[in-house]
């Protein structure tokens, strides 16, 4: 196998596909695509952003110390597109998109109630890093949809039809492979 030799970049794709809502009150709710997320603790639970300072959902999250991780599914990927290339400075998204906000349990964000899965976060630190900040932040609470949960009490992923990020395109994630585990099963 030859390889060629590039400089350094963002190769750990594919990413997820997120919408991030954040604001403390309707008249400045703001909803930001981010693919720059992920799990960075299980216990407790803790996750992260990472948005660029000029963007407007910064400032929003920087002084209210919360937002919302909302998943994206084939059915949200047009307003996941458009909440990534308009800012809310200029439109209200959730208007625009025909979005529902929907009222959280732990922060002052709202929830975008068309996602399936809801992610409450309160930021506990903020690192500078270059291009973006990070924002790490405690997994307060999940909000699952439950016509997604099988009789066993688990997300059906599957049936909520994800989608990812690659290299400027969206992806529907597809055909499962194995799990956790498979590689060291004992055979019967």
């Amino acid at each position: 196998m030859t390889k060629a030799l590039w400089k350094p970049g963002t190769m750990v794709y594919p990413a997820p596909a997120v919408m991030v809502s954040c604001g403390d009150k309707k008249d400045n709710y703001n909803i930001i695509t981010i693919a720059w997320t992920g799990t960075i603790c299980s216990e407790p639970a803790m996750t992260y952003i990472s948005v660029r300072p000029i963007r407007h959902s910064h400032e929003l999250i920087k002084r209210t110390g919360e937002f919302v991780i909302n998943l994206v599914t084939r059915k949200l990927v047009f307003a996941a597109d458009f909440c990534g290339v308009k800012s809310g400075r200029d439109l209200n998204k959730f208007n625009k998109m025909k979005l529902t906000p929907g009222k959280a349990e732990q922060v002052s964000a709202p929830l975008i109630n068309e996602s399936p899965v809801n992610i409450e976060c309160r930021v506990t630190e903020i690192i500078p890093l270059g291009s973006h900040d990070m924002f790490m932040a405690k997994v307060l609470c999940i909000h699952a949809d439950k016509k997604y949960i099988n009789k066993k009490g688990a997300f059906r992923f599957e049936a909520a039809e994800p989608v990812c990020y690659s290299h400027g395109k969206y992806y529907l994630l597809g055909k499962e492979l194995g799990y956790f585990g498979f590689s060291v099963k004992k055979k019967k």
